[in-house]
Parts: C-alpha cells; sequence; structure tokens
C-alpha cells in the first residue's frame, strides 16, 4: 500500500468500503433503525479461562441507544441513552458512572457499523487509507484504514470473496497505564437476515486476549422499539416487579 499514491490508496479503500456496505445489505442494511437480539454472551478472565456464560437480550436503537438485559430472569440490566445511563440489578436502581458512559460513546464512534452508517461520506476530517492484503483466518482480505479529526484509528479486515468484514482492530490507550493496546473484534457466521447480512457470532479481544464472545440465536430488525424503553421509568417499572420486597 505504501507504493501507490494517496489519492489512489483513498479510492480504492472507498470502493472496499461500499462493496462491504453492498455485501451487507446495501439500502436494507443503511435503513436498519432498531435491532432485536437474543444470544449467550461468554466472559473471560484475565488469563483467557472462560468465566461462564449468561443469556443476554440486546435491543439496540440507532444511533445511541442500548438495553441489555441479562439472565432467564431478565433482572440485571443496563441502559444507555446518549449521555445518559442507568443499571438495575438485586439491590435496585443507580446512574451509570461517568466512566462507563465515557466508554459507551467512546465505542459508538469507534464501531465500524456505526462509521459505516452514519459516519461514512458525512464526516468532515475522515481519512481513508488502502491498507494492503493480508491472510486472516486462513482467508484472503483486504484492510482498510480509517482516521479520523480526533485521531481515532480503525482498521477494518474485508473478506476478498464475499466482500463482508471479519475484523475491526481499534487501537487505543489502556485508561490505567496510558500504554498503547488493540482492540479487535471478530465478525463471523453471517446470515441473511430481512435483508441485511448479518453476523451471528461477535467476538471481542483486548490487549491480545478474549474478553467476550455472544453467539446470537435470534437477530431482527426494525420492530419498532419505543424511546421508553431507554429511560429510568422502564427500569423503575421493571423493580416494580421484580424488587426486594419489605
Amino acid at each position: 500500500p505504501d507504493t501507490i499514491l494517496p489519492a489512489q490508496s483513498e479510492a480504492k479503500a472507498r470502493e472496499l468500503i461500499h462493496s462491504a456496505i453492498q455485501a451487507l445489505g446495501g439500502d436494507a442494511y443503511l435503513r436498519v433503525r432498531d435491532i432485536s437480539r437474543t444470544g449467550r454472551l461468554s466472559q473471560f478472565g484475565s488469563n483467557g479461562a472462560l468465566m461462564g456464560f449468561v443469556e443476554v437480550f440486546d435491543y439496540t436503537k440507532l444511533p445511541d441507544k442500548r438495553r441489555r438485559e441479562y439472565s432467564k430472569r431478565r433482572n440485571i440490566i443496563d441502559v444507555f441513552n446518549g449521555d445518559e445511563g442507568w443499571s438495575l440489578d438485586r439491590d435496585g436502581i443507580e446512574d451509570t458512572s461517568a466512566a462507563t458512559l465515557d466508554a459507551f460513546q467512546e465505542g459508538l464512534r469507534r464501531g465500524m457499523d456505526n462509521f459505516f452508517r452514519f459516519r461514512f461520506n458525512k464526516e468532515d476530517g475522515i481519512i481513508l487509507r488502502y491498507g494492503g492484503s493480508d491472510l486472516v483466518d486462513m482467508k484472503q482480505v483486504d484492510w482498510v484504514e480509517v482516521s479520523d479529526r480526533e485521531h481515532r484509528v480503525i482498521r477494518i479486515a474485508m473478506d476478498r470473496n464475499t466482500r463482508l468484514p471479519i475484523r475491526a482492530v481499534n487501537f487505543q490507550r489502556d485508561p490505567d497505564t496510558r500504554n498503547p493496546i488493540q482492540e479487535v473484534d471478530y465478525f463471523s457466521n453471517y446470515q441473511p437476515i430481512q435483508g441485511v447480512t448479518t453476523p451471528f457470532r461477535v467476538a471481542r479481544d483486548r490487549a491480545g486476549r478474549r474478553v467476550s464472545e455472544t453467539v446470537y440465536t435470534s437477530i431482527q430488525y426494525n420492530t419498532g422499539l419505543d424511546d421508553s424503553l431507554f429511560s429510568r421509568a422502564s427500569l423503575e417499572q421493571r423493580w416494580s416487579q421484580i424488587g426486594k420486597k419489605k
């Protein structure tokens, strides 16, 4: 990639992103407004060992609302709504910490789907670069590198045969040590759902070790999720049903 001119590199990267969006469903992918998912979330310890897994019910309303309910009882819930957030557990409801909110919002800015749907061709200051070809998970891929005005860098690997993204790499700094680290998302087991080619397995590594993996069993798009689902009032209503009795 270093042997081609910057304009050619940008044109190649732009072409690959267009191809990826088309492979993901084109207009159907871009018109997604909400997502309802059910699956199993596995979490891993600092040594990479599986710590356990839990059922998860995940509701997203684009671009910045998310609700996750855990376990069959769905008695542990995290809600994010833009720059606000709340959580419910066995002790009741509390506001989400500022650090957790910052991490959620930063995740939105670094997210691959968020970039494809809301930032690509719409945001000033985005720089695109072709990152070359490679062999990833025994598949021939092309890399695209994206950077923005705030110096975030995202590298996306796209399967040369299917054009689907199979890996997204974020470069950031550890909040405690300030050392540079990589956070890698893996996308696999793609299936067509309502015209959208959808990964049913999503895993994440951070600083070279696996931290989570979600295998979805059901995914639906554009079911008309109401804004009230992403509010503190919705958690208060749920607490009235499952909370501790005096």
